[in-house]
């Protein structure tokens, strides 16, 4: 069976449901459609008695870089905002509330993150079970590359990660492979890409009705990705990033040694000064926070990222301009540097453009 908007597939095999992401020219980004598809479909499994588990993939095309899911439509984003478009806050309410259901989905899930999973696709993948990468894996929170900041719940499973790289991953932005992936927390398994489909037929086929056997199902196929590369730089990243504020952390990247730290600081000097200190707020700040709590703060950062500047004065659409749009990759940030940053600047974010009893988010706990 396949819904109605062929962007997205579902399929029963047994006791297991599979969803495919089925936008392959465009990376398996994601549409409101898409996430309404998404949702629908695993709200009806959800309460299927029927179904014992469920399993995400991307389609791929032949020839062609894969793709789990290389996040939101960035260009519908930008082309929203400018419209005045309703949709847009659609979009993320019910994005989120579709990241909260995977995490909270009460059976056991599985997320196939072979290739490109980047932004909202690492909302979808995050709340899975069970977290299957493959050595073509690229994972990434790259938000900050476009004026916006690490959202889906980001702010909640950066903050999950060890020490300070939660904060590096986020403002950095950092590409994760297989083996780095597994290191950080963000994958559970990695498995050879051509063993895939024989994967999922395994999975399939050890399925029950009440889920039991479908994790385990996983373990035959299950290789060791090599060494971490990031672990050599451990110690570095935890003097850069632990500290107070982003300027102190632009300062303690300039005077550390070596070809990854530079490259660091070259990135951070790319990105918009303003949303990384709203990216550094949002992913402290989570720490203490349940999911919920940190999906509702995020829900307020989107709304204010389209609306405390409106239009083009926006940082973000200002990101995705001069990325996606013009594609000059010369974005025009307000502030221009973090030196120009004031705490009101960020402060302003963290205001709820709503009261607790009308936020988009209020139902979920």
């Amino acid at each position: 069976m396949s819904h109605p908007d062929t962007h997205v597939l579902a399929e029963r095999r047994g006791h297991l449901g599979i969803v495919t992401l089925n936008r392959p020219q465009a990376l398996n980004a994601l549409s409101l459609e898409m996430i309404r598809a998404i949702t629908g479909q695993l709200l009806a499994w959800r309460d299927d008695a029927q179904v014992g588990a469920v399993l995400l993939r991307g389609a791929n095309r032949p020839g062609k870089a894969p793709a789990f899911c290389a996040g939101g439509d960035i260009r519908y984003f930008h082309a929203a905002a400018l419209a005045g478009e309703p949709t847009l806050e659609d979009f993320f309410s019910e994005e989120y509330a579709l990241n909260h259901l995977i995490h909270t989905f009460g059976k056991p899930s599985f997320v196939l993150m072979d290739g490109i999973t980047m932004g909202g696709g690492m909302g979808l993948a995050q709340g899975c079970s069970m977290r299957i990468v493959t050595e073509h894996a690229r994972l990434a929170m790259p938000e900050t590359n476009i004026g916006l900041f690490p959202d889906v719940g980001g702010g909640w499973f950066l903050a999950q990660a060890p020490g300070h790289l939660g904060e590096f991953l986020g403002l950095s932005g950092h590409v994760l492979g297989a083996a780095d992936a597994l290191a950080v927390g963000w994958a559970d398994a990695c498995v050879a890409s051509h063993s895939v489909d024989a994967l999922v037929q395994a999975v399939a086929d050890a399925t029950a009705v009440d889920g039991v056997g479908a994790l385990s199902a996983v373990n035959p196929f299950t290789l060791d990705p090599g060494p971490a590369p990031l672990a050599t730089q451990a110690a570095m990243i935890e003097r850069a990033f632990s500290r107070a504020d982003l300027a102190a952390i632009v300062a303690a990247l300039a005077v550390e040694q070596g070809e990854f730290a530079a490259a660091q600081a070259k990135a951070l000097a790319q990105r918009s000064p303003l949303m990384m200190a709203v990216t550094l707020e949002q992913i402290r700040r989570a720490r203490t926070m349940t999911l919920a709590d940190d999906l509702r703060m995020e829900r307020g950062l989107v709304r204010h990222c389209f609306h405390l500047r409106p239009g083009a004065a926006s940082e973000t659409l200002e990101g995705i301009r001069a990325l996606a749009v013009d594609k000059d990759h010369s974005p025009r940030w307000n502030p221009a540097t973090v030196a120009e940053l004031r705490p009101a600047m960020v402060e302003a974010f963290f205001a709820s453009p709503w009261p607790a009893h009308a936020h988009p988010l209020r139902d979920l706990d």
